[in-house]
């Protein structure tokens, strides 16, 4: 499994926040999110994921509200801001561009160099 310290700089912030877009959840869950949408690649550690949470919420890219979870725990529950979403759609382009870019680079062949 990939884990959190292997990830490219800046990468967590934009897999929270994908994760986040597909529905309010508890940080735990965000972790859940991840790891099943990337079909266990990806693995992250609490100890890494809190502090990014909190980071995101102090940049306003993030709400959270305290609740009760699916097994009777108090919870806090993120959502996306109107500013994450925006941030969200910024970062996944970039993304795309930096994955093109590496993409052509790695299918060059020496005819083409």
């Amino acid at each position: 499994m990939l884990m959190t310290k292997e990830l490219l700089p800046g990468t967590l912030d934009m897999l929270i926040l994908k994760a986040l877009s597909l529905g309010a959840t508890h940080g735990y869950g965000v972790l859940l999110r991840i790891e099943a949408t990337s079909r266990g690649l990806l693995s992250l550690e609490q100890g890494s994921l809190y502090p990014a949470l909190a980071r995101l919420q102090d940049r306003g890219l993030i709400s959270a509200e305290w609740g009760v979870s699916e097994n009777s725990r108090r919870a806090k529950f993120y959502q996306l801001t109107r500013q994450g979403v925006r941030r969200l759609a910024g970062e996944t382009d970039r993304w795309a561009r930096m994955v093109e870019a590496v993409s052509n680079v790695l299918d060059t062949r020496p005819s083409e160099a």
